[in-house]
């Protein structure tokens, strides 16, 4: 075997271990992903029932219903709803009329098990996810726009 052929040999090995490698790390990514939806992108997407996801959007108010350690209630991005179930204790932050993310599995019955359930954690927080999907359906509104309508208003003048 001539020393060019060799080379060639080993820059093959080489080449065949890097892709190996990199193969390797996009499967054990692929594994971890999980994907953010909103209540309308679940309904305009079919998610294979076993696939790790998020949804986030607002509880809607009157939905929590409340059975020994399971809680169901209904996420809203205002266009379309998503109900929910979850087993566990909430965070203390969780309530109707606020943002959430839920982390979980889409059930066979259309029915969102979740796993993990996110509250926000004071009055002027939004989960990012949550804020784009609300901006997309075109029902955003950015904090302080309605104090900002009433102070620019004309003041009244009298005469």
């Amino acid at each position: 075997m001539t020393r060019k052929r060799r080379r060639l040999y080993f820059v093959g090995l080489g080449l065949l271990g890097l892709f190996s490698a990199t193969a390797l790390i996009l499967t054990a990514m692929d594994d971890n992903l999980v994907f953010f939806f909103s209540p309308s992108d679940m309904k305009e997407r079919h998610v294979a029932p076993e696939q790790r996801l998020r949804v986030g959007g607002l509880v809607e108010e009157g939905s929590v219903k409340k059975s020994a350690e399971t809680v169901t209630f209904i996420v809203t991005d205002n266009v379309e709803k998503l109900t929910i179930s979850y087993t566990g204790i909430l965070p203390d932050l969780f309530r109707e009329g606020q943002g959430i993310v839920a982390e979980g599995k889409m059930g066979r019955d259309g029915i969102f098990m979740a796993s993990d359930v996110l509250a926000k954690h004071d009055e002027n927080y939004m989960p990012p996810e949550v804020a784009e999907a609300l901006k997309k359906t075109g029902h955003w509104q950015p904090e302080g726009q309605a104090k900002a309508t009433a102070d620019t208003a004309p003041a009244a003048t009298t005469n």
